[in-house]
């Protein structure tokens, strides 16, 4: 790093020395950033930069709730608001036991970056608890969520934040937080995203994460002259973004081949079909259940069990021509990276919030592979988010086929907005800088104009 931005690094790591995602976050962003601040004398005399991480506001509030047993439970809630120069804070919520303020920060600062690159009016924010959705009844969940939203609800509202989803909070979750702010408001607004389209919700909001991934992987790979037509592609997790990863590479006629979950992994070599894909959904979104009894519907599937000593995921190792990590952040360490290199992957397209550590990222680029950041490839679900907030503005509706038609045009617009970018201050193929740098400069120009706030 240049001495401007080491500088501001180690401030900030000195202030959170043991947030070690945040940081993680905050010198990828630095590093890019390198490339263009000597040019930009203003952005350091207004310390954008030194603002721009120091989160508007975070939150914490203990979450106390009955589970089953008539026992009293305390866990621990978050929103972290990081900038607001966009518009309303806008960022999911994601109930995990590996939640802490680390994670909440760096979620919360790519958030403020990805809804820039979307070029709607939306800031940034994240939030969440350390709740475990896994093993709990339907009314721990909704006793919990209610808890949870009867603190959040002083915090947010239609013009100041507005949550989604994420890991652990899909349409049950939103479906009880939203009850709980209606009630508690008395008001029906779009307070919140990812709701039921029979009340308030957008289609194609539970697909657009996965399927705007799978349109901003297409886009590049039309850039090179190439298509996902029979790509064998590597997706990790089983959740929503990588169950709609799935479902749209089918319909451009890709072979995704694996799914995981923090269990282990499953290959398919003979690929999934929609077929396929149905028993996964009905396996994780309402039985529940683990990725492995995929193997006992599918018997000539491999399923290999997790092993936190291994040092690399096999998932990884599997021979493929594209790679969609889907389940959380740091999935990709160096040992990955390689053995993707080693099998001449041609793409790696993120559709977890950062699923790549720093050096496995730098494996990939030094081998050429194709890079989608985070920030950049998984903004599908945030952008019709921001579809839904106009929608509920308007008190309108638009079908299916209207919102999915916007959202490839949303990523289409966010890939010639990265790549135009990064051929101008790094690299066209420097995806990371293209995405770094564009969402940057449109949020500083922001900063700057409204002042010391």
């Amino acid at each position: 790093m240049k001495c401007a931005t080491q500088t501001i690094y180690a401030m900030m790591k000195q202030k959170d020395p043991y947030q070690v995602e945040f940081h993680q976050a905050v010198e990828e962003f630095l590093l890019s950033i390198d490339k263009i601040i000597e040019d930009l004398p203003h952005i350091t005399y207004h310390k954008v930069i030194e603002r721009m991480i120091e989160p508007e506001r975070a939150i914490i509030f203990r979450v106390p709730w009955i589970d089953d047993e008539g026992v009293v439970q305390i866990n621990r809630g978050y929103r972290v608001q990081m900038n607001s120069a966009l518009g309303p804070y806008k960022g999911g919520l994601r109930f995990h036991p590996s939640v802490n303020l680390s994670i909440i920060k760096f979620l919360a600062f790519e958030q403020t970056f990805k809804n820039s690159l979307t070029g709607l009016s939306l800031g940034g924010g994240k939030g969440g608890s350390d709740f475990d959705v896994k093993g709990k009844s339907d009314g721990e969940v909704m006793r919990f969520a209610q808890s949870f939203m009867t603190e959040l609800s002083r915090h947010i509202g239609a013009d100041t934040d507005v949550p989604a989803g994420d890991i652990g909070v899909g349409s049950r979750e939103i479906g009880y937080l939203f009850g709980q702010y209606k009630r508690l408001r008395n008001e029906f607004s779009g307070t919140l995203t990812g709701k039921n389209p029979l009340w308030g919700g957008s289609y194609i909001r539970p697909e657009a994460t996965g399927y705007g991934l799978v349109y901003l992987a297409a886009s590049i790979l039309e850039d090179h002259h190439e298509t996902l037509e029979n790509k064998r592609c590597i997706v990790s997790g089983s959740g929503n973004v990588a169950q709609y990863t799935v479902e749209k590479l089918l319909h451009l006629k890709a072979v995704p081949v694996t799914l995981s979950d923090s269990t282990g992994c499953i290959i398919d070599n003979d690929g999934f079909d929609a077929e396929k894909l149905e028993f996964v959904k009905e396996l994780k979104n309402i039985r529940r259940g683990r990725i492995s009894a995929y193997t006992e519907k599918y018997p000539n599937a491999t399923y290999i069990p997790a092993n936190g000593l291994r040092g690399s995921n096999p998932i990884w190792e599997v021979e493929a021509d594209c790679a969609f990590p889907c389940a959380t952040q740091n999935e990709i360490n160096a040992a990955d990276a390689q053995h993707l290199a080693d099998n001449k992957v041609i793409l790696v397209a993120e559709g977890a919030n950062m699923p790549t550590t720093l050096e496995a990222v730098d494996i990939l680029q030094h081998n050429r592979i194709h890079y989608a950041p985070a920030k950049a490839a998984n903004a599908g679900g945030v952008a019709v988010s921001g579809l839904e907030m106009a929608q509920n503005s308007s008190r309108i509706q638009w079908s299916p086929k209207e919102v999915d038609r916007k959202l490839l045009q949303l990523m289409k617009g966010i890939y010639r907005e990265i790549s135009t970018t990064a051929q101008r201050y790094s690299t066209k193929e420097n995806l990371v800088d293209g995405a770094n740098i564009a969402g940057f400069l449109r949020v500083a120009s922001a900063m700057i104009d409204q002042g010391y706030v």
